[in-house]
This record gives C-alpha cells, sequence and structure tokens, in this order.
C-alpha cells in the first residue's frame, strides 16, 4: 500500500516525538497536604506561575495525579527531591 505524502509527514512527526520524549514529573494526590502547600511547593521547586500551581494542584485533587514538569532527568530529578522533602508524593516517569 501506498502512502501519500501527508501520510508520510504524518509518521514521520509521530517517530520524532517519540525520540525526544522528555522525562516528567508526576504529583499524585494524598489526603495530608493542603493547597497552599502543594501550589508553594510547586511554586518552589517547578518555577510554576502561581496560576499554573493552582490548577496543577486542582487537577490532582480530582484527577489524582497529574504532570507538574516536563524535561530532562538531570533538570528534574532535584526538583522531584524537593517535593518529595517537601512531602509530596511524586515520581519522574
Amino acid at each position: 500500500m501506498k502512502m501519500s505524502g501527508k501520510e508520510k509527514i504524518q509518521e514521520s512527526v509521530l517517530l520524532d516525538e517519540e525520540v525526544v520524549k522528555e522525562n516528567e514529573i508526576v504529583l499524585y494526590n494524598d489526603d495530608v497536604n493542603t493547597f497552599d502547600h502543594v501550589i508553594d511547593t510547586l511554586i518552589y521547586a517547578c518555577d510554576h506561575t502561581p496560576e499554573q500551581a493552582e490548577q496543577c494542584s486542582i487537577i490532582v485533587h480530582y484527577k489524582g495525579k497529574c504532570t507538574v514538569k516536563t524535561g530532562p532527568y538531570d533538570d528534574l530529578k532535584p526538583r522531584c527531591s524537593m517535593l518529595l522533602k517537601a512531602g509530596l508524593s511524586a515520581e519522574i516517569i
């Protein structure tokens, strides 16, 4: 089966996205931390704006988890450590 030019481009873009896939810090919901604590920690550890941090805290609360930062592993590792030291539940995937 012959692919059209558009299909070839879409396939190429999909392959490129897989190669460049960055790591993510995923924050998980808990029954311990307050919204204010989570928001303050995201601002501090992940360089979020107050609005970003608030949105992430709401998503975590209702969905159970939220990606709070993406990037190279070396950048995420110390940020994830800060989240964990602050008592939040997070991991790099």
